[in-house]
């Protein structure tokens, strides 16, 4: 059985049906990259595993979508009670928190002992490269900074699922690169399980054990990151003879 397991989520907003029936699977310590749109339905899709939303329930004769999580059933549990975290291109850190007690925010509220808190976020200080940044405020930090405190926060409660909403897309082209890197490296060395939906398809190459797509709340998914390419509707056979032209074209 797949540690994540999503099966026929639809959801409608009035006549609209944003999701139709989508249903994928995540093996642990996997990265799931969903590529789609504005508007396509992932960020519908993603807030309904964190249980921000709700799927529709099932028409007669039909079934419910649900949502199964190393072998819970998440359905009808509260966000805070599912073992995931949600993150969007918005940090969101608590402006009167420096950069360490955003960091630790979570770990106090689950009462992790002070001793066991002060050493895990000090590892992750480390590992993000923030140590020296620790005593600054939202205020003070780059983009990139921000955005590497609120995965800081996320990680340091060890999360069974990481939820990614486009979470570098408000940053620069080079910080954006350096941020998909870090998360590679990080979510490797913590075997993290994530979802990442993202509408750039170089960013879903890059950070994909696995792949999808989404288009007007259909969801698609690949075996291979092979068959993903082939996919005519995935724009990788376009992006290739994009760069290949530009070599044919060189002199």
């Amino acid at each position: 059985m797949s540690f994540l397991s999503v099966t026929g989520l639809t959801r409608r907003f009035g006549a609209e049906r944003v999701l139709d029936g989508a249903t994928l699977a995540v093996d642990e310590g996997e990265t799931l990259a969903v590529l789609g749109r504005s508007g396509s339905g992932k960020t519908t899709l993603l807030r309904i595993v964190a249980g921000l939303d709700t799927a529709d329930p099932g028409g007669p004769g039909q079934a419910a979508g649900s949502v199964v999580l190393a072998g819970r059933a998440l359905d009808g549990l509260p966000p805070e009670a599912r073992g995931a975290v949600y993150l969007s291109q918005e940090p969101l850190l608590f402006p009167h928190l420096d950069v360490r007690g955003n960091v630790g925010f979570g770990l106090r509220v689950q009462g992790v002992p002070r001793a066991e808190a002060d050493a895990r976020v000090d590892a992750m200080l480390r590992e993000l490269d923030l140590a020296p940044h620790a005593a600054k405020r939202a205020d003070q930090l780059s983009g990139g900074q921000r955005q590497r405190v609120a995965f800081g926060r996320a990680l340091a409660v060890r999360p069974r699922l990481l939820l990614l909403d486009e979470p570098f897309g408000a940053l620069d082209a080079g910080t954006r690169t350096q941020m998909q890197g870090l998360f590679q490296r990080v979510a490797r060395a913590h075997g993290i399980t994530a979802l990442f939906v993202t509408h750039d398809l170089k960013e879903a190459l890059v950070v994909g054990d696995r792949f999808a797509r989404i288009d007007a709340g259909r969801l698609v998914t690949y075996a291979t990151r092979a068959a993903f390419a082939a996919d005519a509707a995935t724009g990788v056979a376009d992006e290739v003879a994009f760069w290949t032209s530009l070599g044919e074209d060189a002199p």
